[in-house]
């Protein structure tokens, strides 16, 4: 005994679920599509393509977690 706790499958399959990822990776995919149509900021324009592109493949990544 350590006193350190054992992080075990189970506890990283908590971290690591597929819903709440999920809802991340769509709110930045929003967010970029916001940032693309706004008409005040030239920065968030130019900056909404790859937020756009990092929800993407953040999502495809999730995709791959367990539920």
């Amino acid at each position: 005994m350590t006193g350190q706790p054992e992080m075990t499958l189970a506890g990283w399959a908590r971290w690591f679920r597929r819903g709440p990822w999920e809802s991340a990776a769509m709110t930045v995919i929003g967010l970029g599509i916001l940032m693309l149509t706004q008409p005040f900021s030239l920065d968030l324009y130019t900056y909404s393509f790859v937020t756009i592109l990092c929800g993407t493949l953040g999502f495809v990544v999730v995709s791959h977690f367990p539920q």
